[in-house]
């Protein structure tokens, strides 16, 4: 039985390989389990493949650097030319006058001896002489009058110094000293300014993949020979080389970058006149003025014996024609005009006001930056075939010399006919054209290659 399945298999008389590769799988090492009548033949399964999409980076993403320039205001700056100062002017010190009663004689209550209608002071002596006559003088009421002897008291002139004006200041005023000066004064501040650099790019070129390299089997042009009156193929492995396309991109070579510049500050000199020595005031001290003014004073008192006035005399007793009596004596005065100081001598200070001069200054009111653009990556869809299962080589069941009649070539040669395939002449002969119209049949519905399978009869509603 093995050796009639034998004489019946259809087999390829020659594979030709082009290149030696794993990437086909043969899956006819052993020979099916096949029955008496059955034909097999190698056929070739092709190759699955899935077609994906990539994004490709052709220029990397980048910065552009912008440049925002430093902003200025004009504005006016007033500069001291003059400091302020000020001048002192004297006011000399007011008097007002003033009259004032200084007593020449004191007021007193005393004891007074009246001699030929005239008063005179009573003597101690005389005093005591009262006292010893029993009489208590502490409670001797004033005008009471006792007749007594008496002596002369005794006076001294005395000179008295009497302030006529009060002492006071003289101001002495020394003027303010200045100095013309240079000065530098800033009309516009220090900056700086941001220079960019923008970004180098170069271009490059880069083979993308886009279908691998495969090994595939082909059908081999020369005769078709015949193993046991069995019609054989020539099958060639053949390497389909991958294919690759050129994209040039744009690749960032050196980033974009700022450099700062200093700018510096802008000054003017100026004629100032700057204060040296601020004016001053002396006092020199004025002393105050007296007069001399003479006084009569008493330095001792008379000596008396007296006796109640009204009182009988002892025996003994020798009146000396004068009467002391205690009197009350109002206080002698002179009237003395002086000048007071109402209000001292003082300095006045003038302000004088400073000097100044408007001078047009550019202030900074931003200094320059940058600003930082994102320039996006660029990319490129590329569309690649990638292949996600090998072809491999099988044993099919297969139409065969063995059970192929003329009939159903016929049935076959027609159906491709209506299928839009020419097989040539519809005779129920297995020819070229037929052969050629089975292939390309079998290419366009992505089936097993290789010889007449039952799959194809299927696909062309033939029954076997």
């Amino acid at each position: 039985m093995n050796k009639h399945i034998l004489s019946t298999l259809v087999a390829c008389s020659c594979l030709v390989l082009a290149t030696t590769s794993n990437a086909q799988e043969d899956y006819t090492q052993t020979l099916p389990d096949a029955k008496p009548g059955e034909c097999y033949a190698k056929v070739v399964t092709p190759a699955k493949f899935s077609t994906r999409t990539e994004e490709l980076v052709v220029q990397e993403a980048s910065e552009r650097i912008e440049t925002v320039p430093a902003k200025y205001e004009t504005v006016d700056q007033t500069i001291v030319v003059k400091e302020s100062s000020s001048v002192l002017k004297v006011i000399p010190a007011q008097y007002e006058e003033s009259f004032d009663k200084v007593d020449t004689k004191a007021a007193e209550v005393s004891w007074s001896a009246k001699i030929g209608g005239k008063l005179q002071p009573a003597s101690p002596g005389s005093l005591e002489g009262i006292t010893r006559s029993g009489v208590e003088l502490a409670s001797v009421s004033p005008g009471t009058c006792f007749r007594e002897y008496y002596t002369q008291p005794e006076y001294k002139t005395e000179t008295r110094r009497v302030m006529i004006k009060e002492g006071s200041e003289k101001i002495v005023i020394t003027p303010a000293q200045y100095e013309t000066v240079e000065e530098r004064v800033i009309v516009k501040e220090a900056s700086t300014r941001v220079v960019d650099t923008p970004a180098v790019f170069r271009t490059e070129t880069e083979s993308v993949l886009v279908e691998p390299a495969r090994s595939v089997w082909k059908k081999g042009r020369g005769p078709i020979e015949r193993i046991n009156n069995s019609t054989g193929e020539i099958m060639c492995l053949v390497e389909v080389p991958a294919r690759y396309e050129t994209i040039t991109k744009t690749v960032l070579d050196k980033p974009a970058s700022t450099k700062v510049v200093e700018i510096p500050a802008v000054y003017k000199t100026i004629k100032v006149n700057r204060l040296v020595k601020p004016a001053a005031e002396t006092r020199q001290v004025v002393e105050p003025e007296f007069k001399d003014v003479t006084a009569r004073i008493k330095v001792a008192d008379a000596g008396f014996f007296w006796l109640r006035k009204g009182e009988k005399a002892n025996s003994n007793a020798t009146y000396s024609g004068r009467e002391v009596c205690l009197l009350e004596r109002a206080a002698e005065t002179t009237t003395i005009k002086k000048l007071m100081v109402k209000k001292p001598a003082s300095t006045q200070a003038t302000q004088i006001p400073a000097q100044y001069q408007t001078v047009k200054v550019q202030r900074l009111v931003s200094p320059a930056s940058e600003r930082r653009v994102s320039i996006p990556a660029r990319t490129k869809t590329v569309t690649r075939q990638v292949q996600t299962e090998p072809s491999r080589l099988e044993w099919r069941k297969v139409l065969c010399e063995t059970n192929m009649t003329p009939k159903i070539v016929t049935s076959i040669q027609r159906a491709l006919k209506r299928e839009g395939f020419d097989p040539g002449p519809i005779d129920g002969v297995v020819g070229q054209g037929t052969l050629d119209a089975i292939e390309e049949f079998q290419l366009k519905n992505s089936m097993d290659r290789g010889g007449l399978t039952y799959e194809t009869l299927k696909a062309l509603k033939v029954d076997s």
